[in-house]
């Protein structure tokens, strides 16, 4: 799963966030030790994770759960969900997504912009943007929404 996020991040924000951010030597040891610490509490957590695989290997990855943060629109959050590129398009990332929020559960979500696939993605699973935006580590996001249903 570290090595997927670490992957599916390098290929995501290359060219909009730093190289130096993208490839610390300790990106892989990092996720590891996020997903380690995700893993142990999630039970209690309200978080839902799922891995997507395909031949016994992961290519995807996702994470949901409470909002982080107080200005919360919906009572869920997606907090990430990464494919290998070469699993852009495969039909992999809507089954992901619904493993972590139902399709009738109303969320929210930030992601870069630009990021016209993913931004695409969203939509067709009910997401739009709300006019929220912010900077995260150089990169600017906007917020997307889904109402319940």
């Amino acid at each position: 799963m570290a090595r997927v996020h670490a992957l599916a991040w390098q290929e995501t924000y290359r060219g909009l966030m730093r190289d130096e951010v993208l490839d610390a030597p300790d990106a892989v040891e990092r996720r590891e030790r996020m997903w380690t610490n995700v893993l142990t509490r999630i039970g209690g957590s309200g978080q839902r994770a799922a891995v997507a695989d395909r031949d016994g290997a992961v290519v995807g990855i996702a994470l949901a759960g409470p909002p982080e943060g107080d200005d919360a629109p919906q009572a869920r959050q997606l907090y990430l969900i990464y494919l290998l590129a070469a699993e852009h398009g495969s039909g992999v990332g809507g089954p992901l997504l619904e493993a972590v929020l139902a399709p009738t559960e109303g969320a929210f979500l930030w992601v870069a912009d630009p990021n016209p696939r993913a931004q695409a993605f969203y939509r067709r699973h009910g997401f739009t943007p709300d006019g929220r935006s912010e900077v995260d580590d150089g990169v600017r996001e906007i917020r997307m929404i889904r109402a319940a249903s």
